[in-house]
């Protein structure tokens, strides 16, 4: 039976009142920005239904539980504080109410999802850019922008983006790419670390999800950024060589001669002999490599 737009929004309050109520009994955090705050005000809790805001109760409320959701992935201290049950049960909502959102609309799989696409990715750029290393006009970097807006805000912005990205397949490709890509190079630009590293395993997904043709458009711009992140710190390494070599082997699997494979191969080279003890970054190298070993002996062929 189809549901109507009251019975949409019905349904968001019943599942979003355990989840609140969970919130509101968990400890207060002692950082920057605090989670719970920001996590709180997405979800509804207005009993009078209103038509008009319908679709941004939904937005909000998808906002809520892919950062609950994605909170059982991350050690970073801004998420550490969510407790697996309250996170299960964001799970099992969003679950639900997409179900009934699939009916609602007579749509299937990641329906849901992908229409929000459209309105939380560049939401979600913005709120990564806010903290992001300001250029000037002459190329020196200066920090501004950081220096006003706390990097808790892009943390939080970036494992939001990860768990969209992930929650849609292949199929919806191209309007993935289209949509996320954006906000993925917003990320990899990013100076924190755990910000680069969810667009890392963001762009893992696409690549590993999609046709090479898709990514015809923006190739460049991505292996360019790979090239750049390769000085990453130890704790991404693994995800730079990672989506690097992935990357590079999809987008020019057809043609073996691309610069693009020495160039992402020198700088990795060149990155590790400036580290001769570093053995687990060498590790993290070889595991992934291979592909890209091939690619380049292809060329002899």
């Amino acid at each position: 039976m189809s549901k109507s737009s009251s019975d949409l929004y019905e349904l968001l309050l019943q599942l979003s009142e355990p989840i609140s109520e969970a919130l509101s009994k968990a400890p207060s955090q002692s950082t920057a920005v605090s989670v719970k705050s920001l996590l709180e005000p997405l979800l509804p809790r207005k009993p009078n239904f209103d038509g008009a805001n319908l679709r941004a109760s939904i937005r909000d409320f998808t906002l809520a539980c892919a950062l609950l959701s994605t909170s059982q992935s991350s050690a970073h201290e801004l998420l550490t504080w969510i407790p697996k049950h309250l996170a299960a049960a964001a799970d099992s909502a969003f679950l639900e109410f997409s179900r009934a959102y699939s009916d609602y609309g007579g749509k299937s799989g990641d329906g849901l999802v992908a229409e929000l696409m459209a309105e939380v990715m560049p939401v979600l750029k913005e709120r990564i850019k806010e903290s992001s290393i300001d250029k000037s006009a002459d190329g020196d970097e200066v920090s501004a922008a950081s220096a006003r807006v706390p990097v808790g805000f892009a943390v939080v912005a970036a494992y939001q983006f990860r768990w969209f990205v992930t929650q849609i397949d292949y199929s919806h490709s191209g309007k993935l790419c289209a949509l996320a890509v954006p906000c993925g190079l917003t990320a990899l630009d990013h100076w924190s670390p755990e910000v680069k590293g969810q667009g890392m395993i963001s762009f893992i997904h696409i690549v590993k999800s999609v046709d090479a043709a898709h990514l015809a458009w923006c190739q460049d711009a991505i292996l360019d950024a790979c090239r750049q992140n390769i000085a990453s710190s130890d704790e991404i390494w693994h995800l730079v060589v990672e989506m690097s070599v992935l990357v590079v082997t999809r987008t020019q699997q057809s043609d073996p001669r691309s610069a693009w494979f020495d160039k992402i191969l020198n700088e990795m080279l060149s990155h590790l002999e400036r580290q001769p003890r570093n053995k687990e970054r060498r590790v993290a190298w070889l595991r992934y490599v291979e592909p890209l070993f091939i690619g380049v002996g292809s060329q002899t062929d």
